[in-house]
């Protein structure tokens, strides 16, 4: 097991397979720059991306501490301390009432507008950064540790969330689970902010055994509870707006996790949980399930996975070099059998088709409406994945906008439940119709438009990265055999056909 990749079977499909799941695709130049590369100077050039310089955006100018920030939520809470506590009249209360309401709806406007900023900023760098596989990797993490901007309400929280995944993503578990867990937004996704001595909240200790590192049947209910006593102290400072402990408030009684005792804290708690076997096989077996394949592998392939990371001193990136190294990855049951993500649609999408994305509100909307909704995943077990990304809705909702990516000019049918969903709906629709069409030249040159054979050929290679079934082939055969000149808009129509096909929802 784990056997590494021959030579001889790299190749355009192997090396292809690679950018998809370990990226998001490439142009068939990028994956002929790939294939010419031994299989280990690939996926090192994949995953030691340190080396190469990050071109992203700089972080949008709130992404930082802000007092200010801070003061305003504050004064929201001492009026409306101060209107129940205070003598004043009935009409003053109302017009305090107004007043707080006002100030509050405008702190989720911005709230808004800058959760907004951070996806499509995200999705830019997904689409056009130089470090495919960090993205992916982030990708991932947000999926793993499933924090929601509905309870965390502050966007630079959840920034700097995105930002330690993108930033310890390859490194050292332990240090990840750390940082993650101090994270501002973890600490109020579960609220270990409120957790004390007296009233220990159980909430972060028992998702971080259950969903972060252990899986159900790994624990008792009495580890849940005596981790959350050692993790009391780990707090928020809400001015800072940064990690604090608080000693004054932590447990100091002796404790009793997975067999070991002691006077644990909450860093002592995430060792313990770490060194246990399962940690290395749970975390593996999901990191498969995410770059490789949603059928569960033989437990004996799984702890083949976990010795490797074990042997990597828990560290993400050379796990990843072996992974994304082994002939298992390469299998042909792995190979064209991952449905794509919304997130994975639209940006092989746009890469494939050579074009940028879509407008902010527009690209947002387009992955909300298949089923992905950054920064807002459903619940705490994250997305679902594999099947669940194609429903009798979604899919609809796949033909139509690759058909809005490839002609131009189409019609989201966005809708909204609320006046402020309906008015961003709307925006967003507004907007679509005025996405120019793909640009055909990138894709298929003059000499080869004249052939529909070779045409068919090219987007095949180009999209599918292997064959159409017979039946989808004579479907793009029946459509441009009986045209004698192919324009633009007849092969911008093929590729809305072939999009629209079950092998492109693969990768």
């Amino acid at each position: 097991m784990l056997s590494p990749l021959p030579a001889s079977k790299w190749n355009y499909a192997t090396a292809a397979h690679l950018l998809n799941r370990a990226g998001f695709g490439g142009r068939p130049a990028d994956i002929e720059k790939l294939a010419a590369m031994s299989p280990a100077e690939a996926v090192a050039y994949l995953v030691d991306y340190d080396k190469i310089p990050d071109t992203a955006a700089p972080p949008p100018d709130w992404a930082k501490p802000n007092p200010e920030r801070v003061e305003q939520y504050q004064k929201i809470q001492r009026m409306f301390r101060d209107d129940k506590d205070s003598a004043k009249t009935e009409d003053e209360k109302r017009q305090e009432a107004e007043k707080r309401r006002q100030m509050v709806q405008q702190i989720q406007r911005n709230q808004v507008r800058d959760l907004q900023e951070m996806r499509f900023d995200w999705l830019q760098r997904m689409a056009n950064g130089p470090r495919p596989l960090q993205e992916k990797l982030t990708l991932f993490w947000h999926g793993h540790f499933a924090t929601s901007a509905v309870k965390v309400k502050d966007a630079y929280y959840m920034w700097l969330q995105i930002d330690t995944f993108r930033q310890k993503g390859s490194g050292n578990w332990l240090d990840l689970l750390e940082a993650t867990a101090q994270d501002p937004a973890m600490l109020i996704w579960l609220d270990q902010a409120q957790s004390r001595q007296q009233h220990p909240n159980e909430n972060f200790a028992r998702e971080c055994m259950e969903l972060f590192t252990l899986g159900e049947g790994h624990y008792t209910e009495k580890d849940v509870t005596e981790a959350a006593r050692a993790m009391t102290g780990w707090s928020l400072d809400r001015r800072s707006e940064e990690y604090v402990y608080h000693p004054r408030i932590h447990d100091e009684g002796s404790k009793t996790i997975l067999g070991k005792t002691g006077n644990f804290d909450g860093r002592d708690v995430l060792e313990i949980i770490v060194a246990q076997p399962q940690a290395a096989c749970f975390i593996t077996g999901k990191l498969w399930k995410f770059f490789a394949s949603d059928d569960a592998p033989d437990p004996r392939f799984i702890d083949a996975l976990a010795d490797a990371f074990r042997a990597g001193g828990n560290n993400f990136a050379p796990f990843l070099r072996t992974l994304f190294s082994c002939e298992e990855f390469y299998a042909d049951a792995v190979m064209h059998s991952q449905i794509k993500s919304p997130v994975q649609w639209l940006i092989n999408s746009v890469r494939l088709l050579q074009r940028d994305l879509p407008p902010s509100i527009v690209s947002t909307q387009m992955i909300k409406s298949l089923g992905q909704d950054l920064l807002l995943p459903p619940n705490v077990k994250g997305w679902d994945g594999g099947l669940s990304w194609i429903t009798t809705n979604t899919l609809l909702a796949r033909y139509n906008q690759a058909a809005i990516l490839v002609m131009g000019q189409g019609n989201l049918g966005a809708k909204g439940d609320r006046p402020g969903q309906q008015r961003i709906a709307e925006r967003a629709n507004e907007m679509a119709r005025q996405i120019r069409p793909a640009d055909v030249a990138k894709i298929i040159t003059d000499d080869d438009r004249h052939d529909p054979g070779t045409i068919i050929t090219k987007l095949e290679k180009r999209f599918i990265q292997g064959q159409l079934t017979e039946q989808h082939r004579q479907v793009l055969r029946d459509y441009l055999e009986p045209r004698t000149e192919l324009g633009d808009q007849d092969i911008r129509h093929a590729i809305r056909l072939l999009m629209s096909t079950p092998e492109y929802q693969l990768t």
